[in-house]
């Protein structure tokens, strides 16, 4: 209630977000359904301790929401939306801690100008509960060091496991608290603390149904997360694309201003740390703790790793405060002005389709396919429905269809949490199928020509019939290529 009471005193602050949070929620009913979106409610409506590629807070938060609201697309983007609101007003609580008046209102509104805070209203990903808790992670934290608030010790390590529950990068929490108690001169003494170990030891029980769920397969859900990464950075090719890849991802996310700010403090701190092993002041060095790891980590194996747009982001929260010290009402009006430009480009998108998107990381399309495959079913009757591309077409055609949409199991590859929903396969011995699988560089209406040699594998006659084509506001904006194939033989 006190920061709600603060927020309100800060009215020019608080209009600028406002005015950006409604922007964001007038947008939300023309957004379609995103992969993501469909494959995050299809963990919620299959509930386990954790899933494949992720642990499963999302999916929690997805299944409340369409439990109380009822299931539709603007549900789960309200899911979103709301999460994503809690967490702007858990920063401000956070920045208040380090900021004088007036810098935090600048910083509040850097933050909600940003287009990564868009990014998680519109999108389900599992960084939407992820940047709330690690947020409230820090608050708990400050309040156990500085205040010394012995009851925030529990909380925060609750609070840091639930960020594990949401997202394995969590782990940066405790990596942060230990190098910030570790290089803080005040505060080293905490690491001999029963206090500070209780923290560590709540935080790792709350973790619980991730380690279980992995224990219980084999630890399927960290060999993915693993394994495949360390194999690429292992082999350690150059490639200047990653690395300039990232640095326009990071620039749009945060757009140009408050990037370069980033590393412009980022360089001073760093400089200063390295050359003269002086260390900040303690609250300063809290914030660099919970942002050097994530954003300089990351961003040191962009030129050997493809690294996501959205691994950086918890690093965002302590970095806009950081930001928020030194930037000037100069710089704040000129990131505003971008942030507005760049929303209004995105609104004019999402609600005209101005520019087709040649990826199936796109909202359009997915209700129409459905649609046109329920026909399909009519005439090719007894058929199942399967398609190829990890997750993205099954569980949108999931979403909208009655019917149960298999993944790319159905032919023997890997398919994410698709293979761990308990689907007997040999249930489907003999059965007629209808195969989907989306030509992402739609250039014309012609069939593909050729049948996937994995279908013959396991089918024992493949036909290709006509393609669907979905129009989006008159324009033949996606293609699918189908396939009726009979007789499933599943392999033992």
């Amino acid at each position: 209630m006190n920061t709600i009471k603060t927020l309100i005193k800060n009215n020019k602050a608080i209009s600028w977000v406002l005015g950006f949070q409604l922007f964001r929620l007038i947008l939300l009913p023309f957004m379609g359904l995103m992969p993501q979106d469909a494959y995050y409610y299809l963990y919620g409506q299959n509930l386990s301790l954790s899933y494949f590629d992720h642990p499963g807070m999302i999916g929690y938060i997805l299944r409340i929401f369409t439990e109380i609201f009822g299931k539709s697309i603007f549900t789960i983007k309200f899911a979103d939306f709301i999460i994503t609101s809690l967490t702007i007003l858990s920063f401000y609580k956070l920045a208040s801690y380090f900021l004088s008046k007036q810098k935090l209102q600048r910083a509040f509104i850097l933050l909600a100008s940003t287009i990564f805070i868009s990014i998680l209203s519109f999108n389900s990903t599992p960084d939407v509960p992820l940047l709330l808790f690690w947020t409230l992670s820090l608050i708990c934290l400050y309040k156990a060091i500085f205040e010394n608030k012995k009851i925030f010790w529990i909380l925060g390590g609750l609070a840091m496991g639930l960020a594990f529950d949401s997202k394995y990068t969590a782990l940066l929490l405790q990596i942060g608290l230990i190098a910030f108690l570790l290089f803080s001169n005040k505060y080293r003494k905490l690491l001999l603390s029963p206090w500070f170990w209780l923290c560590l030891l709540i935080s790792v029980a709350a973790t619980f149904p991730v380690w279980y769920w992995n224990y219980q397969n084999e630890f399927a859900s960290f060999a993915f997360q693993s394994s495949e990464r360390t194999s690429s950075i292992s082999e350690f090719k150059i490639s200047p694309n990653y690395f300039f890849g990232a640095i326009g991802h990071q620039m749009f996310l945060l757009l140009p201003v408050l990037f370069l700010i980033f590393i412009t403090f980022t360089f001073k701190y760093l400089k200063r740390i390295v050359t003269k092993f002086k260390f900040p002041k303690a609250k300063t060095l809290f914030l660099l703790a919970f942002f050097v790891p994530t954003f300089v980590g990351f961003f040191a194996l962009t030129p050997i790793y493809w690294v996501k747009l959205n691994w950086m982001m918890p690093s965002y929260i302590t970095g806009i405060i950081i930001a928020g010290m030194f930037i000037s009402k100069r710089l704040l009006k000129i990131q505003v002005i971008f942030s507005i430009v760049f929303h209004l480009l995105v609104s004019l998108q999402i609600i005209f389709y101005l520019v087709p998107i040649k990826s199936d990381d796109t909202w359009v399309g997915w209700k129409e396919l459905a649609i046109e495959t329920e026909k399909l079913q009519d005439k090719y009757t007894d058929t199942f429905i399967f398609s190829e591309d990890n997750y993205k077409t099954s569980a949108c055609l999931n979403f909208f269809m009655d019917e149960k949409v298999y993944a790319q199991n159905i032919i023997g590859l890997p398919a994410l949490h698709f293979d761990y929903l308990g689907d007997d396969l040999s249930t489907l011995k003999g059965q007629n199928a209808i195969f989907i699988d989306s030509d992402k560089r739609f250039k014309d209406k012609n069939k593909l020509g050729k049948i996937n040699p994995l279908l013959a594998q396991y089918f024992n006659n493949v036909t290709e019939l006509e393609p669907i084509i979905v129009k989006i506001n008159g324009k033949e904006s996606r293609k699918f290529w189908i396939f009726y194939c009979t007789d499933y033989q599943p392999k033992k």
